[in-house]
């Protein structure tokens, strides 16, 4: 790798921020190292040399390209602010976050089977797929599910579609998430990480509203299931639905795990370590 070019054409990235900074911060980066690029001084190990491709947008192998060749290509890519400029202030709030939570969530990159009791379905487990990914430097993650027990009684489904944005704070993780449809409702949830070397289930709390017509604040129990990087997500979701809690599609340890019940001394619904 030719430390010069690199730091040439990196100085030229940054030059379409308000500030080297602006660029540390949402890369997450520490700045006094991420100087020693910009000098020549260094270069960053593989791990954050793709990070800082795909936070930019290029390919590794054209970031090393003579200053020259690189300029050009960079001028016939389109850029917009949001990719280039600095952050809007509503915003940087959110990349504090982000930079705080770094790439600790790489581990939980993959699908999940989400499951919770119905908010408008009394008694029934939800049963949802959720997939965690990460894009250009920044995790998202995307619930699909459907409300439907398949009886003749309700032979109508209602399909649901959940965007968010996760982070590990602290060792909780946080996930804000948004209906994608209506977009006219908000949901939090707060997960404890996995504390062994093998991802298995994930146990936290989420709140939501309880319906559309009341939309009273209701929250409950949240468990979520590693089922792996790769998965065929098509058969994943058939088995996705609404299920009573004595059904086999529903694990009976995670039925007890789901327990919304609070104890008299507690006065909060209280999700505790020992359940995980």
């Amino acid at each position: 790798m030719s430390n010069e070019a690199f730091a040439e054409n990196l100085r030229l990235l940054c030059s379409y921020y308000a500030s080297v900074s602006a660029v540390c911060r949402r890369l997450g980066m520490n700045r006094q190292q991420f100087n020693k690029y910009l000098a020549g001084h260094c270069m960053p190990s593989r791990h954050n040399l793709r990070r800082i491709c795909e936070f930019f947008g290029v390919e590794e192998a054209e970031i090393l390209l003579p200053g020259r060749r690189f300029a050009e290509i960079v001028e016939l890519r389109p850029r917009s602010r949001q990719d280039w400029g600095e952050q809007p202030f509503h915003l940087q709030h959110v990349e504090v976050l982000r930079r705080l939570s770094g790439n600790k969530l790489d581990a939980y990159i993959g699908y999940y089977y989400r499951y919770f009791y119905s908010y408008g379905f009394p008694g029934r487990i939800v049963k949802s797929l959720l997939g965690l990914y990460r894009k250009d430097g920044t995790y998202y993650t995307k619930n699909v599910g459907i409300l439907s027990d398949g009886s003749e009684e309700r032979p109508y489904s209602v399909h649901f579609k959940y965007l968010g944005l996760p982070l590990l704070l602290n060792d909780r993780i946080f996930l804000l998430e948004y209906e994608q449809v209506l977009q006219d409702m908000v949901s939090e949830t707060i997960l404890y990480p996995a504390y062994r070397n093998r991802l298995d289930r994930l146990i936290g709390l989420q709140c939501t509203l309880a319906g559309r017509r009341t939309r009273e604040p209701a929250a409950g129990k949240v468990v979520l299931e590693f089922l792996g990087r790769q998965i065929n997500v098509r058969k994943a979701l058939r088995t996705c639905g609404l299920f009573m809690p004595e059904e086999r599609r529903v694990p009976a340890s995670i039925v007890r795990q789901l327990d919304n019940h609070i104890r008299p001394e507690d006065f909060v619904l209280l999700v505790s370590e020992e359940g995980l």
